[in-house]
């Protein structure tokens, strides 16, 4: 392998370090935020509700489908291959 063809592998693979870094980083963050915010707008959502058909209960309601959310949520993106996002 020459000098030049060396140089250009190398900066590949550290293109490719810093992608891999980058997108575990995104999905991470991913996992973060979409419990809390799946949480926080299905409480939003049942308080509408609430305040709208003058009820008392349905925020519990809209909590609870939020968290369940969340979790789906949580669950697709954690058991989704690692290199699936990489592009070739």
């Amino acid at each position: 392998m020459s000098e030049p063809d060396k140089k250009s592998s190398g900066s590949e693979a550290d293109g490719n370090s810093q992608k891999s870094w980058m997108i575990q980083l995104g999905r991470y963050s991913q996992i973060g935020f979409a419990l809390p915010a799946a949480t926080v707008v299905g409480w939003f959502l049942g308080t509408l509700l609430d305040r709208r058909l003058h009820t008392s209960w349905l925020y519990l309601a809209g909590l609870i489908c939020g968290i369940v959310a969340g979790f789906i949520e949580l669950i697709r993106v954690a058991s989704k291959p690692e290199n699936d996002g990489d592009v070739k």
